[in-house]
């Protein structure tokens, strides 16, 4: 294929766009991205190839003194770039020589060499035939000096060095090197393996394709790609710029085939249901709205998948789960994203006691399966993820906290207000507050309590059990304490990172929960309106109120019988962020939803 074909010996160096490329090409091996090309032993012009603030050449006159000049770079400086680059496209097609290839047949990759070859001493060649390796990969870096050059590939498992001499390679090809071959590239190369005196393993170049051109230059390595706004927008070069950043999605792969596999040897079964439902259940969110033409109706982004893995069970599966992505129209934060990842799962004939031992294996398997311990450390602080954890009731946590025992309250939401901000009123800011003041039950004033004030503090794996009726809609009532629910959520670092019921299966007390938690969020939402006065604050109604839909197909199913059960749902990307040391869910979701450029 001519994608594959060795370089022509009839051409002669682009000796004019070499000149030209000096601008875009950058100083010393040990930075990626960069390289030096020396044109004679006695002048050494250090080029530097950026998208960041400045980009500087320096020279040497005629008196051996570096000067330094730094000029601003700017769209155009790309723009002049990319131009270059595509004049060297068009002179490998004028070669026969295709630079965007349909493929490349590889032997080994990096990080296999590198594990073969490690025997080798320093200054040894591997000549054998069985030694004729293969490689692919993207230039991170080069340098050139006289009849050497020494590149830098990475391919998905790591670096190699690539090892170049003039008289090896056949015909011109040394020269073309040089001259067509960017940084940025992906270039196919073959030869045989040796370690430099120097002690680095490197492919002792034969014959090599450039694979893909690209046409625009990487981030410099001194700046890298350090715009978080950038970053996140254009992924691909974060990836490209920043390796780490790569390392965390591999993480995250292994985190997520780690917890199908737990959950999975515990008999569970991976089914799917519904990302377009008619009716948004399962949480208390704003859904995303969409319309179906053929349909003629609106339809919502699920907010959860609880409604119908429940259906599975009242279908007769007894162990069912889903990982999914989720979609919630609210506020965006370091811990909130508009869609994210979770696993849910629902086990017949178990208790919320079954599903802690389930959040407590999964972690913990998956800790082990990235960091092999149980000791990691989350931005300085350092986690301990040995079972058993901390089991502890709201009730408790609260009284711990604050002193405030809200089992002597009794139902006197007044009293309960007053001792709450008699006790925190100093700690508290405007919102707060407000927050405590507009509870409308001592349960929600309860909640809230803990959410300003103990949440916070929860840094080590905690269990926080048994919360009241009000906040937990779809939760059995707990079998002793009247008010309060079977439900636990998970809590690690100060974040929720997984909620568990014992499962409601009383149809008539889900309609009646269901149909009181639409009412008041109704009766909030027409209260809302009727203050609106401006057209500014109803636009500012609009974004923030929605409507609450009831799912009664699901309070059908639940009518047919659904067994005892217990379920669980937990937030992927709050682990990941966790065992990977992130410290914003943007940094562990690779394409997040951001603002349209201005």
């Amino acid at each position: 294929m001519d994608a594959l074909k060795l370089w022509s010996l009839s051409s002669q160096p682009l000796k004019h766009l070499f000149r030209c490329a000096s601008s875009i090409t950058t100083t010393t091996l040990r930075r990626p991205y960069s390289y030096s090309y020396s044109s004679s032993s006695h002048s050494r012009v250090v080029l530097r190839c950026c998208s960041s603030t400045t980009t500087t050449t320096t020279t040497t006159n005629a008196g051996g003194r570096n000067r330094r000049v730094s000029t601003s770079s700017s769209t155009s400086d790309r723009d002049a770039v990319r131009a270059i680059r595509l004049k060297k496209v068009e002179e490998l097609r004028s070669k026969g020589l295709e630079p965007y290839a349909y493929g490349w047949e590889r032997t080994h990759t990096a990080n296999q060499l590198q594990d073969i070859y490690k025997h080798l001493a320093d200054g040894e060649e591997s000549k054998s035939e069985k030694d004729a390796v293969s490689v692919a990969g993207r230039i991170v870096a080069r340098r050139a000096f006289g009849k050497l050059a020494f590149l830098t590939l990475r391919d998905d498992s790591g670096t190699i060095q690539l090892y170049c001499e003039k008289e090896r390679l056949a015909n011109d090809q040394f020269d073309q090197l040089k001259a067509l071959v960017d940084i940025g590239d992906i270039v196919g190369v073959s030869g045989s393996i040796k370690r430099t005196e120097k002690g680095e393993l490197s492919v002792y170049v034969d014959s090599f394709a450039i694979l893909t051109k690209s046409l625009l230059p990487l981030p410099d390595k001194y700046h890298g790609l350090t715009d978080v706004d950038k970053r996140y927008r254009q992924r691909y070069v974060d990836m490209i710029a920043n390796p780490e950043v790569a390392d965390v999605f591999r993480k995250r792969a292994k985190i997520v085939s780690e917890i199908r596999r737990a959950v999975e040897s515990f008999g569970f079964i991976e089914v799917e249901t519904p990302v377009l439902q008619g009716a948004a259940g399962g949480a208390e969110a704003r859904p995303f709205v969409t319309y179906h033409n053929s349909l003629g109706r609106d339809l919502y982004l699920r907010i959860a998948t609880e409604l119908h893995l429940k259906r599975m069970l009242v279908g007769g599966f007894e162990k069912v789960f889903e990982i999914g992505r989720i979609f919630r129209n609210e506020g965006i934060s370091t811990r909130h994203n508009p869609e994210f990842t979770t696993i849910e799962m629902y086990e017949a004939y178990s208790d919320y006691e079954s599903m802690i031992n389930m959040a407590e294996e999964i972690v913990t398997r998956c800790a082990l399966a990235v960091h092999g311990n149980l000791t990691i450390d989350y931005q300085g602080v350092e986690i301990h993820l040995e079972r058993p954890w901390r089991r502890e009731t709201m009730h408790n946590l609260v009284k711990e906290s604050t002193g405030i025992d809200f089992d002597e309250m009794g139902n006197d939401l007044k009293v309960a207000k007053e001792v709450t901000l008699e006790n925190l009123g100093g700690d508290l800011d405007y919102k707060d507050k407000s927050s405590l003041e507009a509870c409308t039950s001592i349960g929600h004033l309860l909640n809230e309590v803990f959410e300003i004030v103990v949440e916070p503090k929860l840094l080590q794996p905690t269990f926080v059990l048994d919360y009241p009726i009000e906040i937990s809609p779809l939760a059995k009532p707990h079998r002793r304490i009247a008010g309060l629910t079977e439900r636990f959520e998970l809590f690690i670092c100060g974040r929720e990172l997984a909620n568990a019921f014992s499962e409601l299966t009383d149809p008539t007390d889900q309609r009646g929960r269901l149909e009181e938690q639409v009412r008041q969020h109704n009766e909030k939402r027409a209260a809302a309106i009727s203050k609106t006065e401006s057209a500014e604050d109803k636009g500012k109604l609009n974004d923030e109120s929605y409507e609450v839909t009831l799912d009664d197909d699901f309070l059908t199913a639940l009518e047919y019988g659904m067994p005892p059960a217990s379920g669980m749902g937990l937030g992927i990307d709050r682990l990941v962020m966790l065992l990977t040391n992130s410290a914003s869910i943007r940094d562990v979701i690779a394409f997040p939803v951001l603002k349209v450029q201005q």
